[in-house]
């Protein structure tokens, strides 16, 4: 008891000293997250044991990655240096919150804002013309989401808890993360630093980090000062429309039926009283298409080029992704999207992808089945699957598995990258009338690189003592 009175009488000792050498200004309350009320709470705020913490998070993990992005420099320099703006950001946010009070969701938004502008950052650099090191941007601007775990306020927050919030927005990027290393292992050694860089940072960096402090999220203090507004625009200046929100509270709400009725019933009227068609000009028969003088069969360049040019959805119907009866998730014709995610699900529930064209989609649980069909460079991330993994009538698709799949089947298909972890290894393959069927697996050590199979297209037949024998080509140099 003695010993512990004597620490706390030093801590509050060394705290006073802090409070003097400052220049005296200011009260700091002595019991735990006291009121940072002046300037001198901010130095006690970044002396305090979670900062520290977090600065050699930025100075070791962050400044590897900023090494190894030197060495290769362009757009890899660039989004790095975004990242380790990010990481600067948030620890001035972590600073803050120890001297405010937990404000409610909407001051939280304005709060976070400095964070969510350095992160749009790196999402602008992943648009527009696709770039030679797109991976490396994807990868980059992908792991930012983990950092959001500072946004968690309670379970009701609609977030996953801290740790696995970092741990399952990392997954997104480390999607692209092994593309680059799959790219680069036999290229370029500063490519592959680079990416084993940018997943230590993460996984064990912050996440190690957030289960050391924060566990249950940012602690606020209740006797700090209120979290302050974003800036109020000058008198006489033009409003501007408001940022969309880090977190909807109430979905946008359909207009009523009456209305609609009403809207009909008024469109009727006025083409029963012919005020409608009232303003239109007639047609005499010197514009008709018959009496042109101008009349001719050829086509012009640019009626041709508007005729052939391509829809920006697919043929087969409207995008779509929706869960049917609450068993089925169809996720289909999507085109572009990078972003699609399926995080509500469970075990019973089976998900259907059909006529997607450079897309990707994760899917964060367990489910039953899924299923790729027809699909065209598409990219799915999926933890667990209970029965079994489809690819058929597909072409250049890569699927990561980050848990178990008991099979994995791929039928006529041209083109197919396979990601497998530790725990699915014995994951049993059936291919039929498919053909580039490659499989990656982890290295030996958890520090090694990824290593390729190649799973065979060709086989040699041999009738032998009353039956066919059935063994693979194998090509010389395999």
């Amino acid at each position: 008891m003695e010993e512990d009175l004597i620490k706390r009488l030093e801590a509050a000792v060394t705290r006073l000293e802090g409070i003097s050498s400052y220049g005296g200004g200011g009260v700091v309350s002595l019991s735990r997250g006291g009121d940072f009320s002046s300037g001198a709470g901010t130095d006690v705020a970044s002396s305090d044991p979670s900062i520290l913490a977090y600065e050699d998070l930025i100075s070791q993990c962050v400044g590897r990655a900023l090494s190894a992005a030197e060495k290769i420099g362009g757009p890899v320099l660039d989004v790095t240096k975004i990242v380790a703006e990010a990481f600067a950001s948030q620890k001035e946010l972590l600073v803050r919150i120890k001297q405010t009070q937990k404000p409610d969701l909407a001051g939280l938004a304005g709060f976070l804002k400095p964070l969510n502008d350095v992160t749009m950052k790196a999402n602008a650099m992943t648009e527009g013309k696709r770039s030679d090191f797109f991976n490396h941007l994807k990868a980059a601007s992908d792991s930012l989401s983990a950092l959001a775990w500072i946004a968690f306020t309670g379970k009701d927050c609609g977030m996953s808890m801290p740790i696995a919030h970092v741990e399952e927005s990392w997954q997104m990027a480390e999607f692209y993360n092994n593309k680059v290393l799959v790219e680069y292992r036999n290229k370029d050694a500063d490519h592959v630093e680079w990416a084993k860089a940018l997943k230590e940072l993460y996984l064990p960096g912050l996440r190690e980090y957030v289960k050391s402090h924060y566990p249950l999220g940012p602690v606020w203090n209740a006797s700090g000062k209120p979290a302050s507004a974003p800036a109020k625009a000058p008198p006489g200046a033009p409003a501007k429309a408001p940022p969309a929100p880090l977190f909807s509270s109430e979905s946008s709400k359909p207009s009523s039926s009456s209305n609609q009725k009403q809207g009909m019933s008024a469109v009727f009227q006025q083409l029963s009283s012919g005020a409608v068609t009232s303003g239109l000009r007639k047609v005499t028969d010197d514009m008709k298409t018959k009496n042109r003088a101008d009349r001719s069969g050829a086509v012009s360049a640019v009626e041709k080029e508007t005729r052939t040019s391509k829809p920006a959805f697919s043929k087969t119907g409207p995008p779509k992704m929706e869960l049917q009866m609450g068993r089925k998730w169809a996720v289909e014709n999507q085109i572009g999207k990078k972003d699609l995610v399926i995080s509500e699900c469970d075990s019973k529930q089976s998900v259907y992808i059909f006529g997607c064209k450079d897309s990707v989609l994760q899917i964060q649980g367990k489910v039953n089945n899924i299923t790729i069909d027809k699909c065209t460079k598409m990219g799915v991330v999926f933890t667990d699957v209970v029965a079994a993994f489809e690819i058929v009538n597909c072409t250049n698709v890569e699927v990561q598995c980050q848990g178990s799949a008991p099979t994995v089947s791929v039928d006529n298909t041209t083109g197919c990258q396979l990601y497998l972890n530790k725990d699915s290894l014995e994951t049993a393959i059936t291919t039929a009338k498919s053909s580039e069927i490659n499989v990656m697996v982890p290295g030996a050590t958890p520090d090694g690189d990824w290593v390729e199979h190649a799973l065979p297209q060709q086989y040699n037949h041999v009738f032998t003592e009353g039956k066919f024998e059935t063994t693979p080509v194998s090509h010389s140099g395999a």
